[in-house]
């Protein structure tokens, strides 16, 4: 029993006073209002646009919405802190107005960012650098007290793929996210999500090597997210493309909710709602 209860992961999130249950896995929707994100049909242009999107993800069974307004794809042209705000404030605004049972994170690196939209109606801070790029990021959640996806990512967007190397990728992850943890613990941040960071500064190796290894990660008690939704660890290794990258999504899903994945990230959100119907069923 003792050993059980040492590997059971945390089991809820508090979202503004709302406990979600995360004991079923959870699915995340991906809604960019950017221009240039790497899979060009998850990009939205207006505000309708983003509107029916969400709309579409709440219908098919998503818990949460990611909105980003900055590219993180390999090579992305980086933007100003005005500008990946005046992307956000707005959709943030209206889908808090329309959709107020829906649950928005929002995928940034800056604290500026993150704390406007958290007071435009957003909830969840998604931060692909743990605060390696904004020195003022942990004190702002702590300020905030919402809960904190964290992930681990070797170098920035703009140069994280040209040349990832590790001695042991994962034992160098879990001991950059365990520092991690620690920090945001000691700010008395408990609402925090891990991601291991696919795709982030590491190689196909490296990302697979991660998933194959992905019960390792249970050692936090923290839930876990992954996101490897038509990434080119499948479209590379299947010689396709993005667009053609649904079926290897799902397949890795079902993998990493079989090792403890606790949200699934996703572009196509009603298969993924599939997949954890699926996986469950099977106990």
């Amino acid at each position: 029993m003792a050993e059980k209860n040492f590997f059971e992961p945390k089991q809820s999130l508090n979202v503004n006073g709302k406990l979600i249950d995360l004991s079923t896995p959870k699915v995340m929707g991906i809604l960019n209002i950017t221009p240039d994100s790497f899979y060009s049909n998850s990009r939205t242009k207006t505000i309708d646009e983003a509107l029916n999107k969400a709309a579409q993800f709440l219908n098919e069974g998503a818990t949460f919405i990611d909105i980003g307004g900055y590219s993180s794809r390999p090579g992305a042209k980086d933007i100003s802190e005005d500008e990946e705000t005046d992307r956000l404030v707005p959709v943030v605004e209206v889908l808090a107005k329309e959709f107020p049972e829906a649950v928005i994170s929002i995928d940034t690196f800056r604290a500026k960012v993150a704390e406007a939209t958290i007071l435009a109606g957003a909830h969840i801070i998604n931060d692909i650098a743990s605060g390696d790029m904004d020195e003022k990021m942990f004190e702002t959640v702590a300020k905030l007290q919402v809960p904190y996806i964290m992930m681990h990512m070797q170098g920035t967007p703009q140069n994280m793929q040209q040349n990832p190397v590790y001695d042991n990728v994962l034992l160098e992850v879990i001991d950059y996210l365990a520092k991690k943890v620690a920090a945001l613990k000691a700010l008395h941040i408990h609402d925090v999500i891990i991601d291991p960071g696919f795709g982030f500064g590491k190689t196909t190796d490296h990302n697979y090597e991660l998933l194959n290894r992905m019960e390792a990660f249970k050692i936090f008690k923290l839930p876990v997210l992954v996101g490897f939704s038509r990434k080119g660890m499948i479209y590379k290794t299947l010689g396709t493309t993005a667009a053609e990258a649904l079926n290897g999504t799902t397949v890795l899903n079902t993998i990493a909710l079989q090792k403890g994945a606790s949200i699934l990230r996703v572009h196509d959100v009603r298969e993924a709602v599939e997949c954890v119907r699926l996986v469950e069923r099977l106990g």
